[in-house]
């Protein structure tokens, strides 16, 4: 908004001047008083005997001044009306300086009764300034708050205008409102039954904040009549188990008997986990009719988590299901006001919303406002005015309405779907609410809030305040009605738990999950050998010769244009393959079998180590040419790669949606650095390595970690291994740490190979990418699968090996390089290519196998990292010692010489030890 209190306050000559220049040339002035005059004109043409100077009339500077003070009134209001509506349902709202008196607009009480032409600005002609006012305070002081005149885009502004300052205030027809008191009535009486049945245990209740679930109701009802097919909701556990019953449907015995403690869970996969933090999906019927599907995604302990993935997800079933129209999917994220406030992933996912690679046509963000985050109130929680500040990072409007009126509620929750779908952005709705209990029903809050909580003792549940507020409001039948309800809901609720009468709606399986429905789980002898990955080496070549061509006409950069000769030439001298090309090879060969590979991460086009240029750019148009893609079947885009924003937390966990919803994609995440995955460690530990046993959900990410000690410093050296192989039990990931072209090749195509999906985590090289010893040749892809072990080619005679050396990824290299130099047939190189699961049969035959030999596990990394401490710990068998560097706080050194003599000391220890 732009300030025009030094117009209100200039001399009323100066503002005429204003006035009549724009009279004689309206493009001569500010577009803002120039719509304005355009208004003003338009009223007083309406009023007899009015001022007008574009009539041809005398105007009176004096009231055109006074004019321009309510207009500026008007705009306040707008900007800063919700600094002061009546959003809190249970304290006085904090004065935030909204310096909406007459006072700061120049304006007195004698004025109250004078008429202005302005009044046309909100739809009410000539009115008085009270009058202008009372609709001022109507619609933006009253029950609801709007913060939406930061939004650049006049369509959205001005469709949001409309609405807000038209439709906000509509009372409901009585049918709705029948539908919001049932569905209150369900939430309240629902916690109230849990409440009664089951004392002390925790349920994370959504004691008074129960409007949500009309909230949810109204949102899938709206949605489904506007086109959204799938509704994917993600939250926490606040008021999870009310969700699952009263808008997804799960039935009450399920919930009960997991209550109860008789519910026998699938634990053939793992432990389970706690009955609030379990997803769930069905099929529901809307009021209007419509059939929606809902998914509530399983989510840890960790707020806002669940956020990337439910918008991966999202991604995915719109990919998939409907050919990228993003308005038939809507992803719903309910957040908490301390959490929604206080965690960088809501940040992180609001700065995805507009990107290409992570698009899915706006989200809805719902924020439950407790007012507190366990025990911090909201004063010490938060720096903003408000937990929903984030949004106008993003122009993404923001709705702050009280809990207690649910009709409000209902209102802006219908605004908010509407805009959602026409303009296909992010928009905020913060409920403002309570919390009844404690943070779980068994903490006293009083604790620390006593004042607090002796207001919300005294307070009636939203329920309860609708009824009142309909009998006051003419709706005579609603007490009886409310009370009528609540015995039929109470009983049925007992019959439900005595006689199991409810019984699970109708559900049709969709495409991906009849997919996933087709796999299998993955049992201990799977892991013995991998399945065969081979290619035909006609079509090897078919692949290979298509991704060094470019289009006629396309002229790539000189730099490239040279790598991929030196590719051809290779190929044509040795039929040797590099380790990039070997890589596109197998995202080709997928693409060819009709299957989809999607890849993001910080500069993943070309590669941080400019090695892969999937995607090469014209270097006269800038024009880009996508090198996989050219395989798809009919024109499709089954290759997606994208470079992400720099985030790797928000990022990760969007890609493990995105393989949750489709396991016959190939989903892949490279980290620019390996351990640049630090910034990612909850999606890691809640997800990836743990939800196939907490939740049954089995998921084939790849993430790509660059791994590897060259003397680059702490920061770039270490992917951490040694996290991954502690989160590694029950068969739940794979780790790879790969040395050559084909066997990376192998492993890719492992991943949609197998009968059952499992994390990849591959430790990727830096310098041996470009390391002629890494290529492999033409024969090696188009024979066999995945070796997870290699023997060593160079030793002749097993029974002449004193010493074998067991190593992975790049010190093999740096070994091998001494072995072949001193031609040490007596020492033995072994690469695992797979830490885990351990190839332990495999090993255990080479052991066997060179049985005079002693042997020694050689890693870069220090003696308290790397694979040490995991391979004493579960290579029972095999007796071995560690070479290695000296146990460290930080990964590697940071200085180049101590780097290279730390490393000749390995290599040197190996050989001589």
């Amino acid at each position: 908004m732009k300030d025009f209190s030094y117009i209100t306050h200039s001399h009323p000559a100066y503002i005429e001047t204003l006035y009549q220049g724009y009279v004689a040339d309206p493009e001569s002035v500010d577009p803002e008083f120039r719509k304005f005059f355009e208004g003003f004109d338009f009223a007083v043409s309406k009023v007899p005997d009015a001022v007008n100077g574009a009539n041809g009339k005398a105007v009176d500077a004096g009231q055109l001044a006074k004019e321009f003070a309510v207009y500026n009134l008007i705009q306040a209001y707008r900007h800063k009306g919700h600094l002061i509506a009546d959003t809190n349902p249970i304290r006085k709202r904090k004065d935030r300086g909204a310096n909406l008196d007459l006072k700061f607009f120049g304006l007195q009480e004698a004025d109250l009764k004078q008429s202005f032409a302005a009044g046309q600005i909100i739809g009410l002609g000539n009115a008085t300034l009270q009058v202008i006012i009372d609709k001022l305070q109507k619609i933006y002081t009253n029950k609801v708050g709007v913060e939406y005149q930061y939004i650049l885009k006049q369509d959205r502004l001005e469709w949001l205008q409309k609405e807000i300052e038209t439709n906000l205030n509509q009372p409901l027809p009585i049918e709705r409102k029948r539908r919001v008191l049932e569905k209150l009535n369900q939430g309240v009486i629902f916690e109230k039954f849990l409440h009664t049945k089951y004392i002390g245990q925790k349920r994370f209740s959504l004691e008074g904040g129960e409007t949500t679930i009309a909230a949810l109701d109204t949102i899938i009802d709206v949605a489904g009549g506007s086109g959204v097919k799938e509704v994917v909701i993600g939250m926490a556990h606040r008021g999870r188990l009310n969700v699952l019953a009263n808008i997804l449907g799960k039935t009450y015995e399920q919930i009960f008997t997991e209550f109860e403690g008789t519910a026998i869970p699938d634990q053939t996969m793992g432990s389970g986990d706690v009955k609030y933090h379990l997803g769930f999906s069905s099929e529901v019927q809307t009021v209007n009719g419509n059939t929606v599907n809902l998914k509530l995604a399983p989510n840890p302990s960790h707020l806002e988590a669940v956020d990337p993935v439910v918008l991966g997800y999202s991604r995915a079933k719109a990919d998939v299901l409907y050919d990228s129209e993003f308005d038939a999917v809507l992803p719903i994220l309910i957040h908490g006001d301390a959490s929604v406030a206080g965690q960088g992933i809501v940040y992180e996912i609001l700065q995805m919303s507009n990107l290409k690679g992570y698009y899915t046509g706006g989200t809805m963000h719902f924020v439950i406002n407790n007012q507190i985050g366990f025990t911090t109130d909201f004063d010490d929680a938060r720096s903003a005015d408000y937990s929903t500040s984030v949004a106008a990072m993003v122009q993404a409007p923001v709705l702050h309405v009280n809990g207690d009126d649910p009709e409000s509620v209902v209102r802006c929750v219908e605004i908010a779907t509407r805009y959602r779908q026409q303009f296909n952005s992010d928009i905020f709705i913060d409920m403002v609410c309570y919390r009844r209990h404690g943070h779980n029903e068994g903490d006293d809050p009083k604790f620390t809030q006593p004042a607090l909580y002796a207001l919300i003792d005294k307070h009636a549940n939203p329920r309860e305040t609708y009824v009142q507020y309909l009998l006051q409001h003419g709706e005579s039948d609603a007490q009886e009605l409310a009370k009528e309800m609540e015995k039929q809901f109470w009983s049925d609720l007992q019959d439900r738990l005595d006689e199991i009468k409810q019984n699970p709606l109708p559900y049709k399986f969709q495409q991906p999950e009849l997919w996933w429905q087709s796999l299998r789980r993955a049992t201990a002898n799977d892991f013995d050998a991998s399945p065969v990955t081979a290619v035909s080496e006609e079509e090897v070549r078919r692949l290979f010769t298509g991704l060094m061509k470019s289009p006629e006409g396309f002229q790539p950069l000189r730099k490239v244009d040279k790598l991929l000769q030196d590719k051809v030439k290779l190929f044509d001298a040795e039929q040797k393959i590099d380790w990039a090309t070997g890589e596109l090879l197998a995202y080709a060969s997928l693409v060819a079998e009709g299957k989809e590979v999607r890849m993001s991460g910080q500069d993943v086009k070309r590669g941080t180590f400019s090695h892969r240029h999937a995607v090469i750019r014209d270097e006269n148009t800038n024009a880009e040419f996508n090198r996989v893609n050219q395989f798809a079947a009919d024109g499709k885009q089954c290759f997606k790669i994208y470079n992400s924003l720099l985030s790797e937390y928000a990022v990760l966990g969007f890609e493990y949606g995105y393989a949750m919803a489709n396991p016959n994609a190939l989903v892949l995440w490279e980290a620019q650095f390996g351990d640049f995955a630090n910034g990612a460690q909850i999606i890691i530990d809640q997800f990836i390595a743990s939800a196939e046993t907490k939740w049954q959900r089995m998921n084939g990410l790849v993430m790509l970690l660059p791994h590897g000690y060259e003397g680059q410093g702490p920061e770039h050296s270490s992917a951490r291994l040694e996290r991954f192989l502690q989160l590694c039990a029950e068969n739940n990931m794979f780790v790879t740490n790969i040395t050559t072209a084909a066997n990376f090749f192998h492993v890719l195509r492992r991943q949609l190979a197998l009968p059952f999906r499992k994390p990849l985590i591959n430790f990727s090289p830096k310098a041996p990418l470009r390391l002629p010893a890494t290529y492999s040749h033409i024969t090696e892809f188009t024979t066999g699968g995945f070796k997870e072990v290699i023997d060593d080619a160079f030793v002749g005679n097993a029974s002449d090996v004193s010493k074998v050396l067991f190593c992975s990824g790049k010190v093999y290299y740096d070994l091998a390089e001494k072995q072949a130099k001193e031609g040490r047939k007596d020492v033995a190189i072994i690469r695992m290519e797979q830490l885990y699961p351990l190839p332990a049969k495999q090993l255990e035959a080479l052991y066997d196998k060179y049985s005079n030999a002693t042997w020694f596990w050689v890693q870069e990394e220090p003696l308290n990292m790397g694979a040490a401490s995991f391979l004493q710990m579960n290579l029972k068998n095999i007796n071995f010692g560690i070479i290695s560097r000296q146990p460290g706080a930080a990964t590697a050194t940071g200085y180049s010489k101590v780097h290279a003599q730390e490393q000749a000391e390995i290599v040197d220890t190996a050989f001589s030890i």
